[in-house]
């Protein structure tokens, strides 16, 4: 038996040939996908649901990256935090609105505090209590509420991959939070 079982993003020389036609797209081009690659029955299977969660989300973009961040937060996840922080500002959110997702929901504007809300009932008690529920149809329609929380699931999933392998972030991210770094 090994002593620390690792894994470390598949090369392009070691891409699985079942999963070859993944590997010019999403999956090919983030850290995150290449370590999946090492499950490629698992990768293929997780493409249809990515492609729901992080293209066709009832919660549009920039609800969907308040919800990721938040949740990249929850799990401790440097990964999924840095990768959306680039995200987020490209869907048009400021470092200043960014930066308040890691901290209490009270300092949050309204419609982040019910998102951040949900994802913290989620965590905590893994259900959303009926005030929640209620507010966040409010805010994002019956279709808002099951992709939140399918949203949730899917970057729990990924950063439990992230924090467990201690997935190095791609380099593209790093150069672009080093050269623009998220005010403190």
């Amino acid at each position: 038996m090994r002593s620390d079982f690792r894994l470390h993003p598949i090369s392009d020389k070691d891409w699985p040939d079942q999963i070859s036609d993944m590997q010019s797209g999403f999956a090919g081009g983030l850290n995150v996908y290449r370590m999946m690659a090492h499950h490629p029955d698992l990768l293929e299977a997780w493409a249809g649901l990515r492609e729901h969660i992080v293209n066709r989300s009832s919660l549009g973009p920039q609800l969907l990256e308040v919800v990721i961040l938040r949740a990249g937060s929850r799990l401790r996840s440097d990964y999924e935090w840095a990768q959306h922080v680039v995200r987020a500002r490209r869907q048009g959110l400021q470092d200043a609105r960014i930066a308040t997702l890691r901290g209490p929901v009270d300092g949050m504007a309204p419609e982040d505090t019910t998102l951040a809300q949900a994802v913290d009932e989620l965590f905590d008690k893994s259900a959303l209590t009926s005030a929640t529920k209620t507010a966040l149809a409010e805010l994002v329609g019956t279709e808002g509420v099951l992709d939140l929380m399918a949203t949730v699931g899917f970057y729990s999933t990924l950063g439990y991959i992230l924090n467990s392998f201690q997935t190095p972030l791609d380099e593209n991210i790093a150069e672009e939070l080093a050269t623009t770094p998220l005010p403190k």
